[in-house]
């Protein structure tokens, strides 16, 4: 009889419940870095367009980011939070029913692995021996997709998408800031516009996009708010 060979996830692969997890978490970072960028870009540019004063443009610009990353911090801190309290919600729930109708709740985890394409006597078999090894966590993986050691943390969220957002809150604000005060808005406006093409190609790999339709995207979506804006500032600066 041969040796059963050793399985290892092939070069560059990754396995994992929480694989997910972590490319969405990546994934807000980029888009939390592309909202500073975008946002922060829109402020100081149409600031730029309203008087020619570099403290004015200094003082949005950083207030601007300020409430930027606070109101992202907060909004996910909210959300996450809401998301954690209903995946606690469903494993208590689970767990109440592991304890109080185990034999029905074999059966309904042997059926989801029947539906899957196992054989009924099978799918008994492997229910069995994963609500032997961790009851709870077959269950809510196989009915909720949910991974109890690996809930969401709101904290780390709401710190995380505002530290993206500062991020990408301080390139358009040491651009113009820095920037000889005839080029301020071109040095901003190209360099906003290399930086959306950067998160464009980054969000387009975490999600296994086409790059050049999300590179479009953002860089188009950022060149129409700095325009916008700007000619709001003209317009207001002129009163």
């Amino acid at each position: 009889m041969s040796a059963t060979p050793d399985v290892h996830p092939h070069e560059g692969e990754q396995h994992g419940a929480s694989v997910g997890a972590r490319l969405n978490r990546l994934r807000a970072g980029v888009l939390g870095a592309n909202d500073g960028i975008v946002s922060t870009a829109g402020i100081v540019v149409g600031v730029a367009g309203a008087t020619a004063s570099r403290g004015a443009v200094l003082t949005a610009g950083v207030a601007g980011l300020v409430a930027g990353a606070l109101s992202m911090a907060a909004g996910e801190y909210v959300s996450v939070g809401s998301q954690r309290d209903t995946q606690q919600a469903l494993l208590a729930k689970e767990a109440r029913e592991l304890r109080e109708m185990p034999d029905a709740e074999l059966a309904e985890l042997a059926g989801l692995y029947e539906a899957k394409g196992l054989t009924p006597e099978l799918a008994h078999e492997v229910a069995e021996q994963l609500t032997a090894h961790d009851a709870l966590a077959a269950h809510v993986d196989a009915e909720l997709g949910i991974d109890p050691d690996d809930l969401t943390d709101p904290w780390q969220a709401a710190g995380a998408s505002a530290a993206s957002f500062v991020v990408g809150a301080l390139l358009p604000l040491l651009a113009i800031t820095l920037a000889p005060h005839a080029l301020r808005v071109p040095v901003t406006f190209v360099a906003v516009l290399l930086a959306l093409v950067v998160t464009g190609v980054a969000s387009a790999r975490l999600g296994g996009a086409g790059v050049s339709k999300a590179v479009r995207r953002t860089v188009v979506g950022g060149a129409l708010a700095m325009a916008v804006t700007y000619a709001v500032g003209r317009a207001v600066g002129g009163w």
